[in-house]
């Protein structure tokens, strides 16, 4: 049935004003971000880097008074759980498992955003174990940071292989924890970002392989997502958040500015930038950092559901389609 046209004038105000009402009652935005730095400062890589830099979400909000609160978690995805469970984060850039469990799990979130999409990772061995392939690590002590991205990656890269992690002896070991075993040979291997390549560059370690290697099996997938209760309280706020956020997107898929990205993200997390320099070099930002919530992008999530569900990593599978938040999403973006 129809509302008369008075009466729906009247309804579409009061929702504009209560949302007015709510944006003036909100005094910060708490975002959560993995930390990925090696020194002191902080780094999450990638999208929040540049908007950190370029301090794009305290101007946008600087007018309604509102602080940006950047929260980095050394924990990564598990304790950003954590952090949303007990109601301390409204939003938090996260890799893909960690916001796959979150949602299995019953954590009221919503899907706002792609942040990143193909990222590369790999295989960092001890130097002179004879592993080329990941048929060489059955039986193996393998290293992975359990219930992050990396994790579901080494599972997605196994399974390219006709291998599960039942074919290894996982160790669940840090970023940070996992390269100084493999430095110190406590391990055989370790699966994980471009950080391994700092290893291979003093001769602590080997790196045979990498996802591009597997054409693209176990490459990661990067997200937004915001809690339920602060998405439904404040939708103009993320509305407006998420069109700030294209700045930071619009720079960072310039591939004119891959020098200056590299040298940003290497300062703040602390990595020789020929790190970065190589793990790009085969890969445009353009292709990487787009924040759509495209069909391919969406596909590759439910495909990451549905490999999580299948080893066990989630309880409850679910759709990828009902996380998206219609008309807030950066679909429309």
């Amino acid at each position: 049935m129809k509302l008369p046209f008075k009466r729906l004038i009247t309804l579409v105000a009061g929702t504009a004003l209560a949302g007015l009402v709510h944006a003036a009652d909100l005094k910060e935005i708490r975002i959560a971000v993995p930390d990925l730095s090696a020194g002191t400062q902080n780094s999450g890589g990638g999208l929040t880097d540049v908007l950190r830099s370029q301090q794009i979400f305290e101007k946008a909000f600087a007018d309604q008074g509102i602080k940006i609160q950047w929260n980095y978690f050394k924990g990564a995805g598990p304790v950003i759980n954590e952090a949303f469970a007990n109601g301390q984060v409204d939003l938090a850039y996260l890799g893909d498992l960690a916001a796959i469990i979150g949602r299995s799990n019953g954590l009221d979130t919503r899907l706002l955003s792609a942040t990143a999409r193909g990222v590369k990772q790999y295989l960092g061995v001890v130097p002179g174990s004879g592993i080329t392939t990941l048929q060489d690590l059955k039986g193996k002590r393998v290293a992975v940071f359990r219930g992050t991205a990396t994790q579901l990656s080494l599972d997605g890269a196994l399974a390219s292989q006709g291998l599960s992690e039942k074919d290894l002896k996982i160790i669940n070991l840090d970023f940070n924890a996992a390269v100084a075993a493999l430095a110190a040979k406590q391990i055989d291997a370790t699966w994980g970002g471009s950080n391994l390549s700092s290893l291979q560059a003093k001769g602590l370690a080997e790196i045979p392989l990498t996802t591009k290697d597997l054409d693209g099996a176990g490459s990661v997938q990067a997200v937004l997502v915001g809690s339920g209760k602060f998405v439904d309280a404040h939708p103009e706020v993320v509305a407006k958040l998420l069109k700030a956020q294209q700045q930071a997107v619009q720079w960072l898929t310039d591939d004119n500015n891959k020098q200056a990205y590299i040298e940003l993200v290497s300062g703040l997390a602390s990595y020789p930038p020929v790190i970065l320099t190589n793990d790009l070099k085969d890969q445009k930002l353009s292709e990487i950092f787009p924040s759509t919530l495209d069909p391919v992008f969406l596909g590759k999530l439910q495909d990451a559901v549905d490999l999580a569900s299948k080893e066990r990593l989630i309880r409850k599978p679910f759709q990828v389609s009902d996380w998206v938040v219609p008309g807030l999403a950066a679909a429309g973006i």
